[in-house]
């Protein structure tokens, strides 16, 4: 293909991927009002680690109710605006991705294909286990955050502060949970050798603590510490198989330097053959 129609195809493919996603958005837009049979609304799902807080440090209007504040014009549309987009790329993941696929494929070897859909399935598994465990860790840490001041104050938290702290936090422990497949793959590329690892395995684990000191929102030690302990977890997963992956890489190149080498012990190869004495030059004839 020329360069014009790479750019045609490109284009086709990005209005494409845009679509799945915005359909995914509208779905998303009605699933944060209605509930979905026995699956409770969008918004239900994404308040309960706020409703999940003491009620003595949650404002109430009336008992029983948990509620955000809308302190803006429009900004409840906003929010559930913000939140479906954010659904729809989650939920129409296959189709955008999809397209992002068929777009490079063509430039990849079979091999090379496999390994890719590969990686791509491992870590939309890793990104949504780093999701679950987010969702799970934003009420402790939100409860630590708000026992700040003693009974001096009260959380009348904004749906628009809140629901981004949500968002953020998914995000960003979803990302965070890709760190042993970008280390296998720069292992498989010989880019990241188990060697390297394992000398400054002390250095990354310390730079994985401060990097989930400035990753996470909240700033709440408990969001730290679990995003730092998860990571650390998943990096020694990623150095053992980076450890497995070079031995036997080193096993394999070793049998074929055998095969192709000689062996330098043996004897070499000497020319038994039997040729013709030449007569021997009269000095006379020289002279």
């Amino acid at each position: 293909m020329s360069l014009r129609e790479h750019l045609y195809e490109l284009r086709h493919r990005l209005g494409l991927a845009v679509l799945f996603v915005v359909l995914g958005g509208v779905f998303g837009f009605i699933w944060f009002m209605l509930p979905l049979g026995p699956v409770p609304s969008l918004g239900r799902i994404l308040l309960d680690p706020y409703c999940a807080l003491p009620t003595d440090i949650r404002f109430e209007p009336r008992p029983g109710d948990c509620q955000l504040f809308q302190t803006k014009p429009f900004e409840a549309f906003m929010v559930q605006f913000k939140v479906g987009i954010a659904v729809g790329i989650v939920v129409m993941a296959p189709g955008w991705l999809y397209q992002v696929w068929a777009f490079i494929t063509p430039g990849l070897y079979a091999r090379e294909r496999r390994v890719a859909l590969t990686f791509v399935l491992i870590g939309s598994v890793l990104f949504a286990c780093g999701g679950w465990l987010a969702f799970f860790v934003i009420p402790q840490g939100l409860e630590v955050l708000m026992s700040f001041g003693g009974g001096f104050f009260v959380t009348a938290l904004n749906a628009s502060d809140y629901i981004s702290f949500v968002l953020v936090m998914l995000l960003i422990f979803g990302v965070s949970f890709l760190l042993p497949l970008l280390i296998t793959m720069l292992n498989r590329v010989g880019v990241l050798p188990y060697a390297n690892l394992k000398r400054w395995r002390r250095f990354i684990i310390f730079g994985l603590f401060i990097f989930a000191a400035f990753a996470t929102p909240g700033t709440d030690p408990v969001s730290m510490v679990v995003l730092a302990a998860a990571m650390t977890v998943l990096f020694e997963v990623a150095v053992q198989i980076a450890r497995v992956h070079d031995r036997r890489k080193a096993k394999r190149e070793a049998l074929e330097d055998a095969q192709n080498s000689t062996d330098v012990d043996s004897a070499s190869e000497l020319d038994l053959s039997v040729r013709p004495v030449e007569p021997a030059r009269n000095l006379d004839d020289v002279t």
